[in-house]
């Protein structure tokens, strides 16, 4: 919110091009956030491990995103957040989104230490194959 409202009191763009341009690039950010976050919901559940970030992993899911990304939900929220400073074209939304990749891969960290702690050699060899964000 912050950067919106910095971008409303002293708007500073991206880049000059016009909407049709910045339209696909990050309308399809937008999708494939989404489309991640409802597969990563949906294995989550159907895996039977929480969704809730406070509860302990019952299970190591290695299907659908989580192929190709260890942490998909965070993933798919730095996805939804560049999309959205894409489509409003905005130069201060781009600091944040920093921030945010500093905070999620700090918290990926502690929990990808409590998960090899949890799951021991099957997460260690999961942690090889894939990686943390892409």
């Amino acid at each position: 919110m912050l950067g919106l409202a910095l971008h409303w009191i002293w708007p500073i763009s991206i880049s000059t091009g016009y909407l049709w341009v910045r339209l696909p690039v990050g309308g399809h950010l937008l999708f494939f956030a989404g489309t991640m976050a409802i597969q990563t919901f949906w294995m989550m559940r159907r895996q039977g491990t929480p969704i809730d970030f406070n509860k302990p992993a019952t299970a190591i899911i290695t299907g659908g995103p989580f192929r190709f990304t260890r942490n998909p939900l965070y993933l798919s929220l730095l996805m939804l957040y560049a999309g959205i400073a894409i489509l409003v074209n905005s130069l201060w939304l781009l600091p944040f989104l920093i921030g945010m990749l500093a905070l999620f891969n700090g918290i990926a960290k502690r929990e990808e230490e409590y998960l090899e702690e949890a799951f021991g050699e099957d997460y260690i060899d999961y942690r090889k194959r894939v990686r943390r964000w892409l």
